[in-house]
C-alpha cells in the first residue's frame, strides 16, 4: 500500500512542479500536515521545505482533514466540476483555503507529458482519442441512466411518474380540504 501512495505522491507533486503558483502557494505552508480520508483509505501527507508534498511520517495532528465523499474516484473521472464541492476541510483556514484553491486548479496536462515520450503529433492524436473515449462513455453512462429511469418508471411501474405524483399530491390535498370541510359540519351538530 506504501508503494502505491508514494506514486500518488510523486504524480501529485509533478502536477505541483508544473504549475509555479501552485509551487508558491504551498511553500507558504511549509511543515503543514494534512490528511485525508476517503473512507477505508486514508492518507497524511505533509508539505516540506520545497512546497512540495510527502508522505507524514509519524501520528502528528494534521493541520488539515480533507474528508472525500464514498463516490470521489466517480466524480473526478466524469464531473470534476462539481468534484471538490463535496470535500470536506477540517483545520487551518489559511492551509485549507491554500490546498483547495491549489487542487481545484491543478490541470494535468497529458499531453506535454506524452509527447515528450511519444512525439507532438502523436500525443495530440492520443490524447483527442483519449477525450472522445471519455467523452463516449460519459454519454453512454447518461443514456444508460435514462432508460433506466424510463423503465422503472414508464414501462416496469416500480416507481411513479412525476404526472402521477403530481395527481396524487392533488388528490391528497382535494381529501385534505374534504376531511376539514366535513370536521367543520360535524362540529356544528
Amino acid at each position: 500500500m506504501d508503494a502505491i501512495k508514494q506514486v500518488g505522491v510523486r504524480g501529485l507533486n509533478h502536477l505541483v512542479r508544473s504549475e509555479s503558483w501552485a509551487h508558491e502557494r504551498l511553500l507558504k505552508h511549509s511543515g503543514a500536515h494534512v490528511r485525508v480520508d476517503a473512507g477505508l483509505f486514508s492518507l497524511g501527507l505533509g508539505i516540506d521545505q520545497h512546497g512540495l508534498f510527502q508522505l507524514a511520517a509519524g501520528e502528528r495532528s494534521p493541520d488539515v482533514t480533507l474528508s472525500l465523499p464514498p463516490d470521489f474516484a466517480v466524480r473526478a473521472l466524469f464531473d470534476r466540476s462539481k468534484l471538490f464541492a463535496t470535500v470536506k476541510l477540517d483545520g487551518s483556514v489559511d492551509v485549507a483555503e491554500s490546498l483547495a484553491f491549489v487542487f481545484r486548479n491543478l490541470r494535468w496536462d497529458a499531453e506535454a507529458d506524452l509527447a515528450g515520450v511519444i512525439g507532438d503529433i502523436a500525443a495530440h492524436r492520443l490524447v483527442r482519442i483519449g477525450q472522445s473515449l471519455a467523452s463516449a462513455l460519459s454519454n453512454s453512462l447518461r443514456n444508460t441512466a435514462a432508460n433506466i429511469q424510463e423503465y422503472v418508471v414508464e414501462e416496469s411501474g416500480i416507481l411513479p411518474s412525476p404526472r402521477e405524483l403530481g395527481s396524487f399530491g392533488e388528490a391528497v390535498g382535494r381529501l385534505r380540504d374534504d376531511v376539514a370541510s366535513l370536521e367543520k359540519r360535524l362540529a356544528k351538530l
